[in-house]
């Protein structure tokens, strides 16, 4: 997943895709779709969320009203960034984040259990 907004489609209608990916909705309603398992495992709260008796779990999406389309963007980003580094062997290269947002950032993440 490389963080950009998609249209419509994704989590319904067929059946053999349906639990791959979770949706994350901004508080613009801009979407992203990640996979089910990177969700899991980067983010505690995603996790509690899709693996307990909640709406989310049985939707596949989960809406953040308080985290914008910029910020739940990063978030994605650095998802797929830990999914992919976390068992590295070498040097793992470093995630650049703006100042600009990095206070708000770690409020995201703060609240994600990232």
């Amino acid at each position: 997943m490389s963080g950009t907004d998609v249209g419509g489609g994704g989590t319904g209608g067929d059946d053999k895709d349906s639990g791959v990916y979770v949706k994350l909705v901004s508080a613009e309603g801009h979407e992203f779709l990640v996979e089910r398992k990177i969700a899991i495992a980067g983010s505690g709260t995603i996790r509690t969320m899709l693996e307990g008796q909640f709406r989310e779990s049985k939707e596949n999406i989960i809406r953040f009203p308080d985290i914008t389309g910029y910020i739940l963007e990063r978030v994605v980003k650095y998802l797929c960034y830990k999914a992919q580094h976390s068992h590295s062997t070498t040097r793992i290269p470093e995630l650049p984040i703006e100042p600009e947002v990095a206070l708000e950032l770690m409020i995201a993440a703060k609240y994600l259990d990232c």
